[in-house]
């Protein structure tokens, strides 16, 4: 691993490879939930007997080990250091160290790369024939080779983003903002449109958040994302760019690298043997994602919510406060799990059946694959627009709380989450039951995301 600073000027290092062809290069956000959907893609594509050239900052190549490791001879990790920002501590290089928040700046950066790609792609002596980089990198179209807009959200997303982009005044009001447009016409608040749209004129680094509405002009959009979930917006984004180079390959979890690996530490063993002794369709599963720590108010609230419910679940904690004496009260019946989960695995454990989650877009795939009901609570970034999608239109969740800042009342924390795991929300989990079937034979041969990624292929191979 390389971690010293690289000259700017000068092409970065490569890892050896064999030269095959055609050449593309990936550019992924440094945020996991961004960076690993997109990292899945590249598998696929080194499947497909592609070379990959990976621009990637010193502190997030690790994330490239399983890649390099399966694919050495195609992909290579281009390393260029990490541009900075005066408003970001030193030494910060992914989102995860800062949280949502930091977005911006953290683009804003990454904006620095563009004139030392440029001279690499000059320098190459087989320059790729297309890119494929974050929709938060927008900029990137403008690196003189066809772009395509990777998406590790949903194309609802895609379509508020782009719906909004040119409409400041709706965020001069504090009236609910109608998307007449879009299908279905959903009607939002203002503070649950995506947070990186400026909602004041005096937003700083307006340039980089204008960066995710350039997507629509790229030369095509990829979307971690598949037709059963969202036939409606695939099309939708298809009329918007007048074109057919709209693919939606997902749930790429289902097809990644990390599909199968049952390499766990000693804790999600413990998880999992507790989960055996479980009765089917009896725990709920409660994570809200890599990012998001509850404040002591919040976990005070969901503890005694989920003590007075007397249903069996499973929280990851990561850093949360949980209350003193609280596993022990509800010893047999709570696990608590600080770290790491194997979520994916857990989600398809024929013990749980429900899944109290802040909406973001891989969990939302993960339950959507397994078939597990989503109990949604939404606090930031796309997580309210998810949330609507999965509530309203497909009727696969129910809304328990909203907003990252909220405190719930914990008996109706506690009433919700029984008559949810019950059979009050026997039909909601029948509907996500049946979306979990069409998901996962989406990615199968003949299903329409194993399809788009075929037709993607072809448009790659073509260039």
């Amino acid at each position: 691993m390389m971690t010293g600073a690289i000259p700017p000027t000068q092409p970065p290092p490569e890892t050896k490879r064999s030269v095959l062809k055609p050449h593309i290069l990936v550019f992924p956000y440094p945020a996991q939930g961004h960076l690993l959907p997109l990292l899945d893609l590249t598998h696929q594509l080194c499947l497909n007997g592609f070379t990959i050239s990976i621009i990637i900052t010193p502190k997030n190549l690790p994330y490239l080990s399983p890649l390099l490791n399966t694919h050495p001879s195609a992909v290579s990790a281009v390393i260029f250091p990490f541009p900075g920002h005066p408003s970001l501590p030193p030494g910060v290089e992914n989102v995860k160290e800062l949280g949502c928040s930091g977005n911006i700046l953290i683009m804003a950066s990454l904006r620095q790369l563009q004139e030392p790609i440029l001279n690499w792609l000059s320098s190459h002596p087989n320059p790729p024939v297309a890119m494929i980089s974050d929709f938060f990198l927008g900029w990137t179209k403008d690196l003189r080779i066809p772009r395509f807009a990777f998406f590790s959200s949903g194309a609802f997303l895609a379509s508020v983003l782009h719906y909004v982009s040119d409409k400041r005044h709706v965020f001069e009001s504090t009236e609910p903002v109608s998307l007449l447009d879009l299908p279905h016409s959903p009607v939002f608040k203002t503070e649950h449109l995506p947070s990186l749209i400026p909602q004041s004129p005096s937003s700083q680094d307006l340039e980089s958040v204008k960066d995710t509405t350039m997507n629509f002009s790229s030369y095509g959009c990829v979307f971690n994302s598949c037709e059963c979930l969202e036939d409606e917006y695939l099309e939708y984004v298809k009329q918007k760019l007048g074109h057919n180079r709209v693919f939606g390959v997902g749930p790429l979890s289902s097809i990644g690298l990390s599909k199968g690996n049952c390499d766990w530490d000693v804790d999600a063993n413990a998880l999992m043997s507790w989960l055996d002794g479980c009765p089917n369709g009896s725990v709920l599963y409660i994570c809200f994602g890599s990012q998001k720590v509850l404040t002591k108010d919040q976990c005070d609230a969901l503890a005694l919510g989920l003590e007075k419910s007397m249903t069996r679940f499973v929280w990851v904690a990561k850093k949360d406060p949980i209350p003193a004496e609280f596993e022990e009260r509800v010893a047999g019946r709570g696990m608590i799990v600080r770290g790491w989960a194997p979520q994916a695995d857990v989600l398809n454990h024929l013990a749980v059946c429900g899944f109290l989650s802040h909406c973001g877009w891989n969990s939302v795939l993960e339950a959507m694959a397994s078939g597990t009901m989503i109990l949604a609570w939404p606090m930031e970034a796309d997580q309210f627009v998810d949330a609507r999608l999965l509530v309203e239109h497909k009727s696969v969740a129910v809304r328990v709380c909203e907003g990252g800042n909220t405190i719930p009342n914990p008996h109706e924390l506690s009433r919700i989450i029984a008559e949810t795991m019950g059979e009050c929300a026997r039909e909601v989990r029948a509907r996500a039951n049946e979306m979990g079937r069409k998901a996962r034979a989406m990615t199968e041969v003949g299903g329409s995301s194993s399809e788009d990624l075929k037709r993607l292929v072809k448009e790659l191979s073509s260039l």
